[in-house]
């Protein structure tokens, strides 16, 4: 660990696991680095990684052409991310120095125009499964940012970005009961993480249905595990733990007594300390493979999952206080990844460490 991301945590309260439970909001001259990585990829068009279904040679643009808000940071989950972590920061601090800037230029990219060319991309068939579910995912989760944000800029630009979040989650609802599986690894197409991230939304936006069905799907995809295989994890390239994930989606579904019943059986040695490798923080052999890098993210889903996790449990559990050790172990060997000097890890990782940072999706 190097010494400026130590001085991070401790600035943050997150040096030590009984300081991580509590850990107040990020300070300004953290939030500036990471402003700073973010801004160094919102307008960097290339390299780029599409992912759209070429329909004909017409569909051949620039990623510019293509994605008027989000064709940053190498592909358009990474930008819908990326855009998220500049309105948390500005946010949490409206009036530090670089403020006045970010919001500027938020400004000039969440128009009504633009935000409504992002959602038309969706109303075409061939694209009814682009970035199906994480960068879905990531779009609510900017939607919960600008809707909970009392701010005359945030308001204005939820409403712009309400007709994506619409098309969206008509998509989300016409998907999910289709779906009789769900996807367990440990990237993007993981089917825990985007359905956390939709529940958290629908409950804010009272969109009962949306939570109904969600919680429905869970049940049945989840209720049932047991003995999860800790030793099976983690896969080379992964940047989520798709057990963890399950687990910080079910703490959602389940009241805190039905949660710990559930938890005793889907990690059925937690409560002696013991999980496997979930508990040992993964090591990153090249920071300048775009693959590689995501275990670097692993370390800091694993972490929030686990602060999640724990927060649905009683202080005298004891496998609270094993998974907040765990949480900081992981987040210190996430945190000295995120600015590597490596364009692969530097445009996504950041705002993994203001989601975890910032305690986000715990209230």
């Amino acid at each position: 660990m190097n010494a400026k991301w130590m001085r991070v945590l401790c600035a943050i309260g997150l040096a030590t696991s009984a300081a991580f439970a509590d850990a107040p909001a990020m300070e300004e001259k953290q939030a500036a680095t990471f402003v700073t990585m973010a801004l160094a990829g919102i307008d960097r068009e290339y390299p780029y990684k599409p992912g759209n279904v070429l329909r004909d040679a017409a569909d051949i643009v620039a990623p510019r052409a293509k994605h008027p808000v989000f064709y940053g940071h190498f592909d358009w989950h990474s930008s819908v991310h990326g855009h998220w972590m500049l309105v948390r920061l500005l946010r949490l601090h409206p009036q530090a120095p670089w403020a006045k800037d970010v919001r500027a230029i938020l400004d000039k990219r969440f128009t009504q125009e633009a935000l409504a060319a992002e959602a038309a991309h969706f109303t075409i068939k061939e694209n009814y499964g682009f970035e199906r579910m994480y960068g879905w995912a990531w779009v609510m989760r900017l939607g919960i940012e600008l809707r909970t944000w009392d701010d005359t800029d945030a308001r204005r630009w939820a409403q712009y970005l309400q007709p994506l979040e619409t098309q969206l989650v008509t998509l989300m609802k016409n998907y999910l009961p289709k779906l009789d599986w769900p996807v367990r690894c440990g990237f993007h197409p993981e089917t825990s993480f985007p359905l956390a991230q939709f529940l958290d939304w629908a409950d804010l936006t009272k969109d009962e249905a949306l939570a109904k069905l969600i919680r429905e799907k869970a049940r049945g995809f989840y209720g049932k595990d047991v003995n999860y295989p800790v030793t099976y994890e983690p896969s080379g390239n992964d940047f989520f733990s798709p057990g963890l994930n399950v687990a910080d989606l079910m703490r959602r579904v389940l009241d805190r007594e039905e949660f710990s019943t559930w938890l005793s059986a889907y990690f059925p040695d937690l409560g002696k300390g013991q999980l496997g490798n979930l508990l040992t923080p993964a090591e990153v052999s090249d920071p300048s493979d775009g693959h590689l890098i995501h275990l670097a993210g692993l370390n800091l889903t694993r972490a929030w999952a686990m602060k999640g996790i724990a927060e649905n449990l009683t202080k005298e559990d004891p496998r609270r206080d094993t998974l907040l050790r765990s949480a900081a172990a992981h987040t210190q060997a996430g945190l000295k990844h995120v600015s590597s000097g490596h364009y692969e890890g530097e445009h996504w990782l950041a705002s993994f460490a203001v989601y975890l940072l910032t305690d986000v999706g715990l209230l």
